[in-house]
């Protein structure tokens, strides 16, 4: 995989930062009318949401702002990007789930695994390819973010990266989704804060609840988590204490 510093252009970091300017010049202009208003997650990014865009070998390509990636075109087809997933499970070996917030724009109120998202190519440390030490740093940002466990208790090294998978779902067929994900891994016992623009609720799930859970969950379940869950989750779960045999970054799997 190509490194993605070499990806960006001085010029797209110049046009980030004067877009920049512009938006919190916006914000506070918004803020002293009194008129202030949530912003969406994806609708109104900040320039610093740019995703890394990927081939279906996991090579950088470029980059592009999160609502653009999340776009159904006129095709049905979306960006390819780079995402990460990560399984959190405390030290009796049960599973951190969580419900996303109803104001989330893709797959709100979906239950899906402990935090989702994804490396930003304007964050030098999310950009490290060796030993997927970017995504890493990212889930350490992410879990903060949205659950708000602290990053002394998320440290990168801690996480376990096992494989790749790459899949695609046009979701409401306006926002959807279609990456190569990175499968990460902790077993640790942590405290969380939610971030109710992110989260819902969470819950731990046992290990031989879980098939059950799946069949009786009210809302639904994301298309990624549920891939994940039918294909590879329940031998990597009987297996915490020994994920090294699962390591796997030269494959793959492709769900598409």
């Amino acid at each position: 995989m190509s490194f993605l510093g070499s990806s960006l252009s001085g010029s797209m970091l110049a046009l980030g930062k004067s877009t920049l300017q512009q938006t919190l010049s916006r914000l506070l202009s918004t803020a002293a009318s009194g008129k202030f208003q949530k912003m969406s997650p994806l609708q109104d990014n900040l320039p610093e949401d740019q995703c890394i865009l990927v081939d279906e070998h996991d090579t950088v390509t470029g980059a592009e702002c999160k609502s653009k990636v999340h776009t159904v075109n006129a095709d049905g087809q979306l960006l390819l990007h780079r995402a990460f997933s990560v399984f959190l499970f405390n030290s009796k070996g049960d599973l951190l789930l969580q419900k996303r917030a109803s104001c989330k724009v893709t797959y709100p109120d979906y239950y899906t695994n402990t935090c989702c998202s994804h490396p930003l190519a304007t964050i030098s440390n999310e950009c490290i390819e060796k030993d997927a030490l970017g995504i890493r740093h990212a889930a350490q940002r992410r879990l903060q973010i949205e659950l708000g466990i602290p990053p002394e208790q998320a440290k990168p090294e801690e996480f376990k990266y096992l494989t790749r998978i790459h899949y695609k779902d046009s979701g409401d067929g306006k926002f959807g989704e279609h990456e190569i994900d990175y499968i990460l891994f902790l077993q640790k016992d942590v405290t969380y804060n939610l971030n109710p623009d992110e989260v819902s609720e969470v819950k731990y799930v046992k290990r031989e609840d879980f098939k059950n859970f799946l069949s009786d969950v009210k809302e639904p379940i994301t298309p990624w988590f549920a891939l994940i869950a039918k294909n590879q989750l329940p031998t990597w779960w009987d297996n915490l204490h020994q994920l090294e045999k699962f390591y796997d970054h030269g494959k793959i799997y492709r769900y598409t």
